[in-house]
């Protein structure tokens, strides 16, 4: 026998008994941001590999380290996309949605990254993103992070999840901040982890959230960010927070808070959770008021976020349990092999006439008694019996598989009557 193939390392499977937690969490996400008035756009998975580099920020840890790159036949070099917000902008500059317009769009799928993979951390993850263009005033901000809250909520997972805030200020207050830290950083160099070391020389606001017990004690006295902000700054982050007061919706100051990506300004926030160790962060975002004009297009203000729909399923299931699909509600099953063309005609009107309703047809064949014990082992409230009497009569035999009730043979009309009246599962 040849040696079985396994799926790609960090890359991985769901199974039937997970799909249903996903879809409901999906579904959820779907249905909220319809509420909110957001649009669906597709973005495709490659994407030209210039579009991270100037987008996320050559210094990124994704576009040094992270990225799946190839070079096609043409010679040009394209990259598997490692995240969605620079896709978006780029797909509302080509198609002349952004200049002196509001949108509001969302897209899903997954992304790539080449990481260590761990639980809630793989090579391949899905994300739900979320963008805006075209506003700058804080109250945006603020209803990004309420879908947050609200999508939380409706998931049951509000209570084990915490809102963490920071502003980056505008860039001018980003490069000062970034002057004065590389200053106080240079001397101490050799005392910092080995990433905080080489983000010194390329993106040292990296360093503030350096998970290094050692780098966090030296950067106890460290030029804050805060002491650099402009009054703009300033007052837009002030606005923010006295937004989120009015609403109702707590949040705790990260001044280390400064996220992976080159391209935000303002406002940053992550929601995190204690629940799943190290990888905490569920959703996360902020604005990005240059990344528009850094791609090309005209000065246009965004603002967004991420769902990391793999980690959200895995503290959905830390704090639900078990979360089965819907189940069958019938399960038909042929006399003969020469009934199952009329047999499949008469599921299908079945289903036709009671919508929603799940029906499986059973064409693995043999004996009706081991027919009627897949019937029991596939869960469905109901058997049908399709044979030659039924068939010339346009009817089934009707058993109840999980309550003592009187088997019968029943019309199309007789059986939509039952059905939608006991209730389907």
């Amino acid at each position: 026998m040849q040696k079985a193939i396994q799926s790609v390392r960090g890359m991985r499977d769901l199974l039937p008994a997970e799909t249903p937690r996903w879809r409901l969490i999906e579904d959820e996400t779907r249905a909220l941001l319809a509420a909110f008035g957001y649009d669906e756009v597709r973005l495709p998975l490659l994407e030209p590999t210039t579009l991270f580099s100037r987008g996320v920020g050559e210094s990124t840890d994704i576009v040094e380290k992270e990225m799946y790159s190839l070079q096609d036949r043409d010679g040009d070099s394209l990259t598997l996309r490692p995240e969605g917000t620079a896709g978006c902008v780029r797909l509302g500059l080509q198609h002349g949605l952004l200049f002196n317009q509001q949108q509001r769009l969302w897209y899903a799928g997954p992304m790539f990254r080449y990481e260590r993979p761990q639980k809630g951390r793989y090579r391949q993850f899905d994300q739900i993103g979320v963008e805006a263009f075209g506003a700058s005033d804080p109250a945006l901000d603020a209803e990004l992070i309420q879908f947050g809250d609200v999508l939380l909520r409706r998931l049951g997972l509000r209570e084990q999840v915490a809102l963490e805030l920071n502003t980056l200020g505008s860039g001018d207050s980003r490069a000062a901040h970034r002057e004065a830290l590389v200053a106080y950083l240079t001397p101490l160099r050799e005392k910092l982890d080995a990433d905080s070391q080489r983000r010194l020389d390329r993106n040292p606001l990296r360093i503030l959230d350096s998970k290094d017990p050692n780098t966090q004690a030296l950067l106890k006295d460290a030029p804050r960010l805060q002491d650099f902000l402009d009054d703009a700054s300033q007052a837009h982050f002030a606005q923010l927070c006295a937004h989120l007061d009015q609403i109702g919706i707590s949040y705790r100051l990260n001044p280390g808070l400064v996220r992976g990506l080159d391209y935000y300004t303002h406002s940053v926030f992550e929601w995190v959770t204690d629940e799943l160790g190290a990888q905490g962060t569920v959703c996360a975002g902020g604005r990005y008021d240059s990344l528009v004009e850094q791609l090309g297009g005209r000065s246009t203000p965004g603002a967004g976020f991420a769902i990391g729909v793999d980690r959200l399923v895995l503290l959905h299931e830390a704090v639900h349990g078990a979360w089965p699909g819907p189940a069958l509600d019938v399960y038909a099953t042929v006399a003969e092999p020469e009934q199952a063309g009329a047999a499949l005609a008469f599921c299908q009107q079945l289903r036709a006439v009671v919508p929603g309703l799940r029906v499986r047809l059973d064409t693995a064949g043999g004996k009706l008694k081991n027919q009627f014990k897949r019937a029991d082992a596939s869960g469905a409230r109901w058997a049908l019996v399709l044979g030659a009497e039924e068939i010339a009569a346009g009817k089934a035999t009707v058993k109840w598989l999980r309550e003592s009730q009187p088997q019968a043979m029943l019309g199309l009309d007789e059986l939509r009557q039952m059905l939608t009246t006991t209730g389907p599962g």
